[in-house]
């Protein structure tokens, strides 16, 4: 009798993709070549691709359909995780195309109406997805232009939906400017705002762990949980020209206020009452509601930190300071690090401080979530010594995807010494494959209507009204929080050890 894996998705409850054209915006940038595209490869590759799927990349440059194709398989040689098969990319590049237009041209998109028209006669199916992969200020222009076209509405028994690229806004205001608009042009339901640290395994799994496992559900809460860490580290500064884009954003609107928000509304969120989407996010919209705010400067600068780096080693190699890079002002109030002290205002939270961490030029790039327990009383083991006998989980986002436990445990000899241990487990060994790329999971779920792992509008706003008070705390008129600074290669600031350790805590050693 075949043993049944219990770690087997189960296909038949699974919603499955159906076959649309894909026309993705913005199709000469960096995205669709590295991960859109071979993403899509990648789905094809395991036989999870519709069939007469098509693709259709949308941008200003003259390219042909062919030179387009050409383009993108250098790509895909380079990046597919699969690596690359000539007999499978002759047959998928087929169904790529390529159309023309500037975003601001009407007449460009009545001519994209006449393609996806052909295609559908060819057997495209008649739905459409539109992934907006451009820079930011063309959003509402591509929406309103496919309005204009007739685009965002479908025929009978079809389906027109929309994928947007972050970041959808850089605060409140333009937030709402952007939901507006998409809902002028695009039901919520048909709405996907991808964040694609949620297409992670990882991150998915973080529900799986939560609430599916005896050992953990009845202990999530603040009786047995001191506090918890979510750390986003990254060894690079502003390689690629990325200096530019940085110097407007920062990393608490970069990083923050989407990728470690959204972590954390995972870990922090109560049980949904089923796994639709609108269960999910309905839970995740309540722990952004429950962020306690800061009241003002002062209490921002007590409960966050703001660095640059400055010059260090890096991997062995010299890195140049923040305000020295390509394309950064030299008087920059641009935080490249950010280190913070979040509370929860619900009662299974109450006195369990959350510290997140996000920065540049750091000594690895890795993401993880630590929990970190309650320590046990010191009658027995552990007397008079600096040993720290608490049970830590760390939830490992990226890279080498899992998850660990650290316990205490006996030293073997006749004396009863005590070491910590660690429960590991990963998913390349576990499952014996490489997990999915995140964009792989996300487009098949927007293929498939699922939007559990894309943020609903009212995440979005919950998310910027808090990162809004740090914002104006810190380019406000008066009292403004110091710029700390630490050395490229560090792991940040002193000022954000101190965070953790005014409360007789630290930062996790990575």
């Amino acid at each position: 009798m075949e043993a049944i894996n219990p770690f087997r998705e189960d296909q038949a409850a699974r919603t499955r993709p159906q076959s649309c054209t894909v026309v993705i915006f913005g199709a000469s940038g960096d995205l669709t070549g590295r991960k859109l595209v071979p993403a899509l490869y990648n789905i094809a590759a395991d036989g999870e691709l519709p069939p007469t799927l098509k693709v259709v990349g949308f941008a200003r440059r003259p390219k042909s359909h062919e030179g387009f194709r050409s383009e993108l398989e250098e790509m895909n040689k380079k990046l597919s995780r699969q690596g690359h098969d000539e007999r499978l990319w002759a047959s998928f590049s087929q169904s790529i195309f390529y159309h023309q237009s500037e975003f601001e041209d009407a007449s460009g998109y009545v001519r994209l109406a006449g393609l996806l028209d052909e295609l559908d006669a060819a057997g495209a199916g008649g739905n459409r997805l539109f992934y907006l992969s451009t820079s930011p200020e063309y959003f509402p222009i591509v929406l309103e232009q496919l309005k204009a076209a007739g685009l965002n509405q479908a025929p009978a028994g079809k389906w027109a939906r929309v994928v947007i690229e972050k970041p959808f806004g850089t605060d409140l205001e333009t937030a709402q400017t952007l939901n507006r608009a998409v809902h002028d042009t695009f039901a919520e339901k048909d709405t996907y705002r991808i964040d694609h640290y949620l297409g992670k395994e990882t991150a998915q799994n973080i529900m799986v762990l939560r609430f599916a496992n005896a050992i953990f559900e009845p202990i999530w809460n603040n009786r047995y949980i001191d506090h918890i860490q979510i750390t986003c580290a990254e060894n690079l500064g502003m390689e690629g020209g990325r200096g530019g884009y940085y110097e407007k954003a920062g990393c608490l609107r970069d990083m923050v206020q989407n990728h470690l928000m959204q972590l954390l509304s995972l870990v922090a969120m109560e049980p949904p009452t089923d796994l639709s989407a609108d269960g999910v996010r309905d839970e995740k919209v309540k722990v952004f509601r429950s962020l306690r705010q800061f009241t003002d400067a002062a209490d921002v600068a007590r409960n966050v930190v703001r660095a640059q780096y400055t010059a260090g080693t890096v991997g062995g190699k010299v890195a140049a300071g923040y305000r020295q890079e390509d394309r950064i002002n030299p008087q920059s109030m641009t935080e490249a690090y950010v280190a913070m002290k979040i509370n929860i205002d619900t009662w299974r939270w109450e006195g369990v401080p959350f510290y997140l961490r996000v920065g540049k030029q750091l000594p690895k790039k890795t993401t993880e979530i630590s929990v970190h327990f309650k320590r046990p009383p010191h009658v027995l083991f552990n007397r008079g010594t600096e040993d720290d006998p608490a049970n830590v989980l760390v939830i490992r986002i990226q890279p080498d995807e899992g998850i660990s436990l650290r316990i205490a445990s006996k030293i073997p000899g006749p004396a009863v010494r005590t070491e910590r241990v660690k429960m590991d487990f990963q998913y390349s060994t576990s499952f014996g494959k490489a997990s999915p790329e995140a964009y792989e999971r996300l487009l098949l779920d927007a293929m498939g209507g699922d939007a559990t792992l894309f943020a609903r509008g009212d995440e979005v706003e919950h998310a910027w009204r808090y990162i809004d008070i740090i914002e104006q705390a810190w380019h406000g008129a008066s009292g403004q929080p110091p710029m700390c600074e630490y050395p490229a290669g560090s792991w940040g600031p002193a000022e954000a050890e101190d965070l953790l350790k005014r409360d007789g805590r630290d930062w996790r050693r990575l």
